[in-house]
């Protein structure tokens, strides 16, 4: 094998790896707080401890975990002060890409997020309070429709890092009676806003949507442990 074959076929399996854990964090399967250790990601990927460990550096540069000496990593897991500076920061990008997707939306853009507003309401219409982990999924969808109508990759990217910082409390959220009724609904008039092209009413509607007071963050901090 030729050291160029070589070096790719180890980003590959670096890729690989991040890739695992980065799932596992949008899934729910990795929580704040978890210990991911070398040897099973090793195991269950085929590769050695060097993809692994290039893996880990590249989630800790992004912010995802914290490597720990010779004990694999650890998944950020934020203080409360951490959690309020990576939320300001958080409604920024939201609140820009909603923006930007007010004056770029595109007709296909336009469908997409009609039908991430949709499956978000009926939701809500049919199960209410139920399903909180189902309605996440629904949620991070809109998000995602949102973002990518802002026609900035770059920004896109910058939200997914950002947004799996606090997914776990995120997702927590829908756990208390009556919020996914009102984020569905929120849905609707930031959808609407941005088919409207009303920039910066979809701008500020957005970054109040993904925002949270003190309290209710400390609520969530709590709730997740």
């Amino acid at each position: 094998m030729l050291w160029s074959d070589e070096g790719t076929f180890m980003a590959g399996q670096t890729e690989t790896v991040l890739n695992a854990v980065v799932e596992g964090i949008d899934s729910g399967r990795l929580k704040p707080g978890d210990v991911i250790e070398e040897a099973p990601l090793m195991a269950a990927h085929g590769v050695s401890r060097t993809p692994v460990r290039e893996a880990f550096i590249q989630l800790e540069a992004a912010g995802l975990i914290r490597r720990l000496p010779r004990k694999g990593a650890v998944l950020f897991k934020p203080t409360l002060e951490e959690f309020l500076a990576i939320l300001e920061v958080h409604a920024k990008l939201e609140g820009l890409a909603a923006g930007l997707a007010a004056r770029r939306l595109s007709p296909a853009n336009a469908r997409d997020l009609e039908a991430a507003v949709r499956a978000c309401e009926a939701h809500a219409d049919a199960q209410g309070d139920e399903g909180p982990a189902q309605y996440y999924q629904l949620n991070m969808r809109f998000h995602e429709v949102v973002a990518i109508s802002a026609g900035n990759p770059v920004l896109v990217e910058m939200i997914k890092t950002n947004a799996r910082k606090l997914m776990a409390y995120y997702r927590a959220r829908y756990r208390y009676p009556g919020s996914i009724a009102d984020s569905a609904a929120e849905h609707r008039r930031i959808a609407t806003l941005i088919t409207d092209h009303r920039r910066e009413e979809a701008e500020a509607l957005m970054q109040r949507h993904v925002q949270f007071d003190q309290v209710t963050v400390m609520d969530l901090l709590a709730a997740v442990g």
